[in-house]
């Protein structure tokens, strides 16, 4: 065979390489990250109450999103004509070092990492790790707000305290809220029976919180629920993996029937995107050990390619008009 018969350079195929997230370049620098997303690992899984094993959701999330390697050229979607992540520069910096039952200790160096990515610039991508990384990736914004929280979850995670607990995965959405630049939340997909009681849904009521359960926002619509989104603000998204239905999202700690689809979850993120702008991501809960097809970190990783591409293609509108 002539040489010409082979493509020069290396292919670096989704099956081939290192597992960086969505094949990007690696930055172990934390001083010098220079790209418009950062994507961390925060492998933390000490603050689940039933199954553990979220600590293996980053490494299976970058695994899964080699499929979804792009590279710089973009990613089209004929469903809305659109060329998302073209000229967007995502790079991974590793994880967050844990240290094993040391939940202080491990969530300082979760917030270090993010303001690290905060200072350079870049939107921070944070993946656990069970739900309760969401506290400190919050704390990293202290001075950055106002910022309102879009969750999407089968469970409000509003729990105070409970045996001395305050920084488990049912605690996250009530650290929130206790700081002051964080101006309301907006709790999407929560159902069926809770580790939050009845009081926590009354107290996230009153300091601002709009409760959707699954039923509810099928019933508004994807308008509906945006309706009663404030506009024009800053948004930090987070997502609890249990948030979809287990039929499509089986590897999680704490499954619960009744959830989401894909598209009810990404049309509702989208217009997110569109409404103003998004200044951070985390997704959690995904384990990895509970789903051997694989799936679930397939879908979460697809979720957050597409929802950056979102937020960029949501930039660019707005500074076009």
């Amino acid at each position: 065979m002539s040489e010409n018969t082979y493509e020069k350079g290396r292919l670096n195929l989704p099956f081939v390489g290192f597992c960086t997230f969505g094949k990007n370049r690696t930055c172990e620098d934390w001083d010098n990250i220079k790209a418009d997303v950062a994507f961390m690992g925060a492998p933390f899984d000490c603050g689940t109450q039933w199954r553990s094993g979220a600590r293996m959701g980053p490494r299976s999330i970058r695994e899964a999103s080699t499929l979804f390697s792009f590279g710089h050229s973009g990613a089209y979607s004929y469903e809305d004509d659109v060329m998302y992540l073209e000229g967007v520069d995502i790079v991974d910096i590793g994880d967050a070092d844990m240290v094993h039952t040391n939940t202080e200790k491990s969530h300082a160096n979760i917030e270090y990492g993010v303001r690290k990515i905060l200072e350079s610039g870049a939107l921070p991508v944070i993946v656990g790790g069970d739900h309760s990384v969401n506290a400190p990736c919050i704390r990293a914004f202290e001075g950055r707000g106002p910022m309102h929280i879009i969750q999407i979850d089968a469970h409000l995670d509003f729990v105070d305290e409970r045996h001395g607990v305050r920084f488990g995965h049912g605690n996250p959405l009530r650290r929130a809220s206790e700081q002051e630049f964080i101006t309301g939340m907006t709790q999407l997909g929560i159902r069926n029976v809770s580790s939050s009681n009845r009081a926590d849904h009354k107290e996230a009521e009153s300091v601002g919180s709009t409760i959707l359960s699954v039923r509810d926002v099928r019933r508004l619509g994807t308008q509906g629920v945006l309706d009663l989104i404030p506009k024009g603000v800053n948004y930090y998204i987070t997502i609890d993996i249990d948030g979809f239905d287990p039929s499509i999202a089986p590897g999680t700690g704490t499954p619960s029937h009744g959830g989401f689809t894909y598209y009810e979850v990404m049309e509702v993120l989208q217009g997110v995107a569109l409404s103003g702008e998004v200044v951070g991501i985390d997704l959690c809960e995904v384990a990895p050990d509970y789903d051997q097809t694989g799936s679930t970190s397939v879908l979460a990783a697809q979720v957050l390619m597409n929802l950056i591409g979102y937020v960029f293609h949501g930039r660019q509108l707005r500074q076009q008009g």
